[in-house]
């Protein structure tokens, strides 16, 4: 007897583009999928793109939403009604660009498939197993329950996804794993048996290692500094940190890795090291963390793509016991183990599948959709 097909659309409006993709719920299988930028389209016109999109789309069984910040409340998936709506708009103030490109995204398919069950996914939610000890920061305690003061972490639905793709190729979930996210925005996350428990990025994406344009963690007193002796306004210092720093900023050439790798100046050869000095710094603290280190994953378009990122990070990581086959992590196509034989630490390459945790996710609240 023939299986019918559930059609699911994992929509991803970020920042600077609008992913999608159509998946067969019980398989997997990726049916239709594309990307535009919207990074110089007017913001109110988001919801206008989607609709164009949708237009020349299937109708689908439900739609998956990716969604950076849930905030304090929403702790997994669930279901989008009016009060969902709500929240996420109020949560824009952490997350403006991410957040209200999703809600773009949920309006225009409210609009255009009005009966369509639609699920929104938190890149926050994954955290939310981190202990206080690491979420909470030391600054006077009525600021943390005024405002809420909290690492939430991000890129949570990557390293769901992660975690799970490693137990399917190691064959168990390591119990102690550092997930190393790196793309446009970069986080490592300390896994323990599966749980996130202490993260890089924090209240906001900012934070952390050096990215693609952010700077990640700077000392507090350095916006104070500008603001008040370099005359800088918040607004000057926020675009600074976050669009105008990190490889491009140190390089003076490139957000794009590739790009800064090929121009061999000494600037740019400084921020590739910098780049890398601080993942390491951050991955040792998290094996510290972890209490030792089983397994060091690389997802993420410069995780998956860049041999040499991974081969500077594992080679300082030696003293985990890692050891790194150089020939397997140059050829590296796909999720591998590129750790040599005998290595005590596993090194995994993933391709990022946001989708298909999205897809795990929608399968919970929406059983109809099914399994294979």
């Amino acid at each position: 007897m023939e299986v019918a097909v559930s059609r699911v659309l994992i929509l991803n409006a970020g920042s600077s583009s609008l992913k999608w993709s159509v998946l067969d719920a019980r398989s997997e299988r990726v049916e239709d999928g594309g990307a535009i930028s919207w990074q110089d389209a007017d913001p109110n016109r988001h919801d206008e793109e989607v609709r164009r999109t949708l237009s020349a789309l299937p109708r689908v069984d439900a739609v998956g939403h990716r969604v950076v910040h849930g905030g304090p409340n929403f702790t997994e998936a669930v279901l989008v009604d009016d009060s969902v709506r709500a929240a996420i708009a109020e949560l824009a103030k952490l997350a403006p660009l991410h957040n209200r490109a999703a809600l773009a995204g949920i309006a225009a398919v409210t609009a255009s498939w009005p009966t369509t069950p639609q699920v929104a996914a938190f890149d926050t939610a994954f955290h939310r197993t981190i202990p206080e000890t690491a979420a909470l920061y030391p600054v006077p305690w009525e600021w943390t329950q005024r405002w809420g003061l909290r690492r939430f972490g991000f890129h949570g639905l990557s390293v769901m996804y992660a975690v799970r793709r490693a137990g399917e190729l190691l064959g168990t979930v390591p119990r102690r794993m550092v997930v190393c996210h790196l793309g446009a925005g970069c986080s490592l996350t300390a896994v323990a048996s599966g749980r996130s428990i202490d993260t890089s990025m924090g209240f906001t994406p900012l934070e952390g290692v050096m990215m693609a344009t952010r700077s990640g963690s700077v000392d507090p007193s350095l916006p104070l500094f500008l603001q008040t002796r370099g005359g800088l306004t918040a607004a000057e210092i926020d675009e600074g940190l976050n669009d105008r720093s990190g490889l491009l900023g140190v390089s003076g050439v490139s957000a794009d890795l590739r790009a800064v790798l090929a121009a061999g100046s000494a600037q740019a050869t400084l921020a590739y090291d910098m780049f890398i000095h601080g993942i390491v710094r951050m991955a040792g603290g998290l094996a510290a963390v972890l209490g030792g280190l089983d397994a060091l994953l690389f997802t993420g378009g410069i995780g998956e793509h860049s041999a040499p990122v991974r081969r500077d990070v594992a080679k300082a990581l030696t003293f985990t016991g890692l050891t790194l086959d150089d020939a397997a992590n140059n050829a590296a196509q796909g999720d591998v183990n590129v750790a040599a034989q005998g290595s005590e630490v596993a090194v995994l390459v993933v391709t990022a599948r946001e989708d298909l945790a999205i897809l795990g996710e929608m399968r919970r609240l929406l059983p109809s959709l099914g399994h294979d």
